[in-house]
């Protein structure tokens, strides 16, 4: 196995686990601790890991984009149910932003039913997921790629995304707070979303419910900022109170069942 490929199945368990131990690394990928060692000097160095005694534990910072293979891994199931839940929220002929988040592809998927949509994206992943439906109308911002994250990011494509009005915006975040409110890793890609939120009539966060109560680096905007949060589970009745006091609708599946 290359070096590279042995680090990127650490980094998905890093991810997975929240930690690694050197010596079981070791045994798993049948090389030296040594080697192991300087696999996780590696991830400190791109900071995705912090070096601890025997092992590494995740960089809970999130100033770091994780690759989108790694990303898409990561609570499949939540964001599968997050795009269910999204289906119905979005109606034939609707003008939409789906932002670069792996929740993201996971609506595209989630919506081919739907008719004379306009969707306008950063993402390569859902350009590529959405190529062969004909009848809508596939809108890509154009920008700097950033290969890593499978996005164009940049003044181009803020821009471009600044020229049209869309019914509703999708997006995901690095975090969630109360009082720091829908955070990102680095700025570049929250001012992206922050272009999207300001050419939207109703913004939608997607996330799912390992975000809550994490803060990232970059601020994208406050909690009062968004109309609809919608998530995998029903969130803590703090985060309830939260939603209500800044005039923010929560959709969750128990919602949803309960309702029906």
């Amino acid at each position: 196995m290359l070096a590279v490929e042995r680090r990127k199945q650490i980094l998905e368990q890093v991810h997975k686990d929240k930690k690694v131990i050197v010596s079981e690394l070791s045994k798993q990928f049948h090389v030296s601790e040594e080697t192991i060692r300087r696999d996780l000097e590696k991830l400190a160095d791109e900071g995705h890991v912090i070096k601890s005694y025997g092992g590494a534990v995740i960089n809970e910072i999130g100033s770091i984009d994780l690759p989108f293979n790694v990303r898409w891994k990561s609570n499949s199931v939540g964001k599968q149910k997050i795009a269910d839940l999204i289906s119905h929220e979005i109606q034939d002929g609707d003008h939409i932003f789906l932002d670069a988040s792996t929740t993201a592809v996971f609506i595209a998927k989630n919506i081919k039913n739907k008719q004379h949509l306009t969707v306008i994206t950063n993402s390569i992943e859902n350009l590529l997921e959405l190529s062969d439906i004909t009848e809508w109308d596939i809108i890509s911002t154009g920008g700097t790629l950033k290969a890593g994250s499978m996005s164009f990011l940049g003044i181009r494509a803020a821009e471009s995304i600044q020229t049209y009005n869309a019914d509703k915006v999708f997006l995901s975040c690095k975090g969630l707070d109360i009082e720091k409110g829908v955070t990102e890793g680095n700025d570049e890609a929250s001012s992206i979303k922050q272009s999207m939120i300001q050419a939207a009539k109703k913004v939608y966060l997607t996330v799912d419910s390992s975000k809550f109560d994490r803060v990232a680096f970059s601020k994208t905007c406050p909690l009062s900022r968004l109309d609809v949060v919608v998530t995998d589970q029903k969130p803590e009745q703090r985060w309830m109170d939260a939603f209500e006091k800044n005039g923010v609708q929560c959709i969750y599946p128990e919602e949803t069942n309960e309702n029906n």
